[in-house]
């Protein structure tokens, strides 16, 4: 099983399309493996969720996605889940677990990509 976290550092990133990167992580038996990272290689409607599903991934964790990207991963019988925070090893370890639930959190406005997950004012209205 590969799991993909959507990540800033080593943190769960708040919108799963401006990330900059993708760990990798790769379970058998409900334990980690081994992990690698996949660079972001760009945010363009669509093209995400299908690069992901090309390199094999079964799961991706994000704090927050759009619902179009939520669509393709849905096809690709890929499943999301949304809502996450923290640390992405510790993520995808309470995962495993059985211990993560998504929260359907769906980023709506992708002009508002800043406020996805931490919804920080930017101070534009």
């Amino acid at each position: 099983m590969i799991i993909a976290a959507a990540c800033d550092n080593n943190q769960i990133s708040g919108h799963f399309g401006h990330c900059e990167s993708f760990k990798l992580f790769y379970a058998e038996n409900g334990k980690i493996t081994s992990q690698s990272n996949l660079p972001n290689p760009g945010h363009r409607p669509g093209f995400l969720p299908n690069y992901l599903a090309d390199q094999g991934v079964n799961v991706i964790i994000s704090g927050g996605m759009g619902g179009g990207a939520i669509e393709i991963f849905n096809e690709r019988k890929i499943e999301v889940i949304t809502g996450a925070t923290g640390d992405a090893k510790d993520v995808v370890e309470a995962y495993l677990r059985g211990e993560l639930k998504s929260s359907g959190s769906i980023c709506h406005e992708h002009i508002h990509a800043d406020e996805c997950g931490r919804h920080h004012d930017s101070g534009n209205s």
